[in-house]
């Protein structure tokens, strides 16, 4: 493996398109991923692995079955495994997840949202 500097910023302004998830770094079995989004997502749940979402540029909402949490440039939330959630976005973000490589964005609810096409930026 080849060490090297990423700098989310950077790798932010390479997307352009929306709800296309991005690869940008690799740690053993984790993916970094980076998507830029502006809709309210699916409710789903992933039953075999927690999910991380730090927001790089703007806010976000995460909802969960019994709260709403807020979340600025800077900050991030972990899903704990088995948690039904669905991310809302009013206005454009980008957002990194790490998770187990093999990690369908859709997790238990599959269908058209599914994005299995990741591309390395």
């Amino acid at each position: 493996m080849q060490m090297r500097v990423v700098n989310l910023e950077e790798k932010a302004r390479l997307i352009e398109e929306r709800h296309k998830y991005k690869l940008i770094a690799e740690l053993n079995d984790y993916q970094f991923k980076l998507v830029k989004a502006k809709r309210e997502f699916i409710w789903h749940s992933h039953e075999e692995t927690d999910e991380m979402f730090f927001v790089v540029e703007g806010q976000m909402k995460l909802a969960t079955r019994e709260e709403v949490f807020e979340l600025k440039k800077g900050e991030l939330i972990i899903v704990p495994k088995g948690v039904e959630h669905k991310p809302i976005c009013d206005t454009e973000w980008t957002v990194m997840l790490v998770e187990p490589s093999g990690t369908l964005n859709t997790g238990n609810a599959g269908g058209p949202l599914t994005d299995t096409d990741l591309e390395w930026i």
